[in-house]
C-alpha cells in the first residue's frame, strides 16, 4: 500500500477517532506533508520508537504506541509472562501520560498486568521499579533529550536492561507483522482497574529506590565535612529529575542545592531551552548566570528523563566555570570510584570497567593501572546492562562502572541503564572529597590527564530528514564500506571494523578477524597513536553521526591533532 492510500485509510476509517481524521484532512494537497507521515512505518528498533508527535504511520500517536505495546504484548504471552506483569514509566513530554495509559491498558487488554507510575519519573527508576517488581519487561515513555515535537517509547527485558538481542529482534518482527490497527487490542480503564490488571505504583518504589542509591556512598565524612560549604546550582531541564535529585542531594547533607527556578517545573514545551540536552551549551545559559550569582562550585543539568548528567565545574584559578563532556566527566566519576574502593580495600579481584566503542580511550590506562577487565559494547547503555546479567550469571567478572560518551553512566546495580540520578550523586561525593583536599573538580580532571595522558574527543552529527534523507545515510555508509580509507587527518589507519559484516581488517596484513561484537550497521577506524574515527547512523534520529578520539602529550598537542582528523571529516 502506498503513502496515499494510507493517508485515505487514516482520514476515512472510523477505527481513528475524529481529531486524527480532522488532522490529517487539513493536509490535503500538502504532498511532502502527507510523504513523509506515511512513506513508512515508525520504525520499532532495537531500543523502540521515537519520533515526531502527530497523526500517521510515520509519527508518534496513541495508534502506533498501541501497535508497539501488542507486538510487546504477543511477545510476552509467548514467553508467559502474563502474570509478572509490565511496570510502565513517563516523563514530562507532551503525550507521555496518555501515551503510557494507552500502552497499559492495551497490555491490560492481552491479560497483562501493568504497574503504572501514577506520576512521571526517571527513566532509571524504571529499570529499577521492573526489577524490584519482578516484572517480566518496562516501558518507558520518554524521547530523552530530542527537541519538543518528539516523543518516544522504550522497552525493558526482566534484568532491567533495554531489550538485546535475541529478544529485540523477535519483538520487533512481532510489532512489524501487524498491518491492520483495528485488530489491536484496549480496554476501559475502569475495566482493567476492576480487574486487578491495571496497578498504581509511587512512593514506595522512590522510598527503596533512594534507600539503594545512598547504600553506595564511599565517604560520609568526606560529604560531612564540607556540606556546609559546597554550593551546587542544578538544572532538571524542565524534565524528571527534580525531585529525586533534590532529595538525594538533601538526605546526603548538602545544605547549599540550588534549583534554576525557570527550569525546575516539568514543562513538555521545554520554554527555555530549543534543545533540552545536557551536552549543549544552550542548556546550561541560565544554570551558569545562577551559578554566578551564587558562587557555586559545580553546575549540574539533567536530561529530560533523567538518565544523563551534564556538569560545568569551576576551575580555582580563573573562577570561570568549565563544561565537561560526556568522556571526562565519565572518566572523573569513574576514577573517583576506582581510587577510593582501591583505598578502602572494596577492589574485587575479578573487577570491570565497562564501555562502548565511540567512548574515550582513556579506559584502557585506567583498566591497566587498577588492574581490571576492560569491556568495550556497542553504542547504546543496553549492552552495558547486558555485560551485568553476563557477570552475575557466570560468575566471570565483578562490575565496578560503566560509562558512554554520550553523559551517560551508572554507579551500582540498583539500575541496568545510565542514571543521572547516582551520577549526581557519586559526582557531589567526589566534589566533596577533592573539596577536602582543596581541589575543585577541575583540578582533579587535570590531576587525571596527567596521570593517563591528554585524551580528546568529540563528534559531528549531519541530519538528513525524510525518505531522501534515509537513502542519502545508508549511501554514506556504503561508500565509505566500499572503500575504506588507508589514512584519515594525516594518521594512518591501522584497522578498519565493519561491525554490520562482523569483520576487522588489519590494514598492513590484511588478515580479517571478526568483531566479536552483535551486527550493526559502525564503521571504526584505529589509528597510529591511540586515535580513532568511528561513523554510524543514529538510532534515534535521522542523522549520520561522526566520532573522533585523539591522545596527546598535552591540551594543545591534542587539539591539534584533533583538528586534523575534524579538517579530514569536512
Amino acid at each position: 500500500m502506498g503513502y496515499q492510500e494510507k493517508y485515505q485509510l487514516w482520514c476515512t476509517d472510523e477505527t481513528f477517532d475524529e481529531a486524527t481524521r480532522a488532522e490529517l484532512k487539513a493536509l490535503e494537497g500538502n504532498e511532502k506533508e502527507i510523504e513523509d507521515r506515511f512513506y513508512r512505518d515508525l520504525e520499532f528498533g532495537t531500543g523502540g520508537l521515537r519520533g515526531v508527535i502527530g497523526a500517521g504511520t510515520n509519527r508518534m500517536n496513541i495508534y502506533t504506541v498501541r501497535k508497539a505495546s501488542q507486538g510487546l504484548a504477543n511477545y510476552i504471552k509467548q514467553q508467559h509472562g502474563e502474570d509478572k506483569g509490565v511496570a510502565i514509566a513517563f516523563d514530562s513530554r507532551r503525550m507521555s501520560p496518555e501515551f503510557s495509559e494507552e500502552a497499559a491498558l492495551c497490555l491490560n487488554a492481552n491479560g497483562i498486568k501493568t504497574y503504572r507510575f501514577e506520576t512521571l519519573r526517571p527513566t532509571p527508576e524504571l529499570s529499577f521499579a521492573l526489577r524490584t517488581l519482578g516484572c517480566v519487561a518496562g516501558i518507558v515513555v520518554t524521547a530523552s533529550h530530542n527537541p519538543p515535537e518528539y516523543n518516544g517509547y522504550k522497552v525493558y527485558w526482566e534484568d532491567g536492561a533495554q531489550v538485546t538481542s535475541p529478544a529485540d529482534k523477535e519483538i520487533i518482527g512481532l510489532v512489524n507483522s501487524i498491518t491492520d490497527y483495528s485488530t489491536l487490542k484496549t480496554m476501559k480503564k475502569e475495566d482493567a482497574i476492576a480487574a486487578g490488571l491495571y496497578n498504581v505504583i509511587g512512593e514506595e518504589i522512590d522510598d527503596k529506590y533512594i534507600a539503594e542509591l545512598k547504600k553506595l556512598v564511599l565517604d560520609w565524612d568526606a560529604i560531612k565535612a564540607v556540606a556546609d560549604d559546597l554550593k551546587i546550582v542544578y538544572t532538571p531541564l524542565h524534565g524528571t529529575g527534580n525531585l529525586p535529585v533534590q532529595r538525594i542531594l538533601k538526605e546526603l547533607g548538602f545544605k547549599n542545592v540550588f534549583v534554576v527556578p525557570e527550569q525546575e517545573l516539568p514543562d513538555g514545551n521545554f520554554p527555555t531551552v530549543s534543545y533540552p540536552n545536557p551536552e549543549a551549551a544552550e542548556a546550561f545559559a541560565l544554570a551558569l548566570k545562577y551559578a554566578k550569582e551564587q558562587d557555586a562550585d559545580l553546575v549540574l543539568a539533567t536530561d529530560p528523563d533523567a538518565d544523563r548528567l551534564g556538569i560545568y565545574a569551576k576551575d580555582s584559578k580563573t573562577g570561570e566555570f568549565v563544561p565537561f563532556t560526556g568522556n571526562m566527566s565519565g572518566m572523573l566519576i569513574c576514577e573517583y570510584q576506582l581510587s577510593r574502593k582501591k583505598d578502602l580495600g572494596l577492589m574485587p579481584e575479578n573487577g570491570a570497567l565497562v564501555s562502548t566503542i565511540v567512548s574515550t580511550n582513556m579506559t584502557h590506562p585506567v583498566a591497566e593501572h587498577y588492574d581490571l577487565r576492560l569491556i568495550e559494547t556497542l553504542t547504546g547503555f543496553k549492552y552495558i546492562g547486558e555485560q551485568i546479567k553476563i557477570f552475575e550469571e557466570t560468575g566471570c567478572n565483578t562490575y565496578l562502572f560503566g560509562f558512554e560518551e554520550s553523559y551517560g553512566c551508572l554507579i551500582g546495580t540498583h539500575a541496568r541503564d545510565k542514571d543521572a540520578i547516582v551520577a549526581v550523586m557519586g559526582l557531589c561525593e567526589a566534589a566533596a572529597y577533592y573539596k577536602t583536599q582543596g581541589k575543585t573538580l577541575w583540578d582533579q580532571m587535570l590531576a587525571i590527564y596527567e596521570k593517563y595522558g591528554y585524551y580528546k574527543e568529540t563528534q559531528k552529527a549531519l541530519t538528513f530528514k525524510g525518505s531522501e534523507g534515509a537513502a542519502k545515510i545508508a549511501s554514506i555508509l556504503d561508500e565509505l564500506r566500499q572503500n575504506p580509507p588507508k589514512e584519515l587527518g594525516g594518521f594512518k589507519v591501522l584497522e578498519s571494523r565493519d561491525y554490520k559484516m562482523d569483520t576487522v581488517l588489519d590494514m598492513e596484513t590484511g588478515k580479517v578477524t571478526p568483531t566479536g561484537l552483535p551486527n550493526s550497521n559502525v564503521l571504526y577506524y584505529a589509528l597510529e597513536g591511540d586515535n580513532w574515527f568511528c561513523v554510524r547512523p543514529s538510532g534515534t534520529e535521522p542523522k549520520v553521526k561522526y566520532y573522533m578520539g585523539v591522545k596527546g602529550d598535552s591540551f594543545e598537542d591534542a587539539e591539534e591533532k584533533l583538528q586534523k582528523l575534524w579538517n579530514a571529516l569536512d
